[in-house]
């Protein structure tokens, strides 16, 4: 399993960008995709998860850290193997390289991700 993560950039307080991840390989609507992030000097973070649906039925949960809540949706086309994070309303705290994850997801610290992708990096200036 590959993940490519895109949509990076350096973007000005208050921009939007969405990010992208594609997965390559063996992966199906029941896998969990998250999104993590980490900035210089700190340690990797949770972001945002979305769980695989269950019973072949578009029901994911989805878990947001409480820093990004009613800022950035987390979202995924199975038909495109494709995972989103739209980040709106950033802030300069939001910089940081961006990876995204494949595994098992069942809440904002309940996860455990078995692949994840090189990150892309995401610069708000103030």
């Amino acid at each position: 399993v590959q993940l490519q993560a895109s949509g990076g950039g350096l973007v000005q307080a208050g921009d939007s960008l969405r990010l992208s991840c594609a997965v390559f390989g063996r992966t199906s609507s029941s896998s969990g995709l998250g999104w993590f992030r980490q900035a210089p000097g700190n340690e990797r973070e949770f972001v945002a998860a979305i769980s695989g649906s269950r019973y072949r039925r578009n029901n994911w949960e989805k878990y947001y850290t409480d820093s990004v809540k009613g800022r950035f949706t987390i979202s995924r086309d199975n038909a495109e193997n494709t995972v989103y994070l739209q980040m709106n309303s950033l802030k300069p705290e939001d910089t940081a390289v961006y990876f995204c994850a494949q595994g098992w997801v069942g809440g904002s610290d309940h996860y455990i991700m078995d692949y994840w992708g090189k990150g892309t990096l995401v610069t708000v200036s103030s």
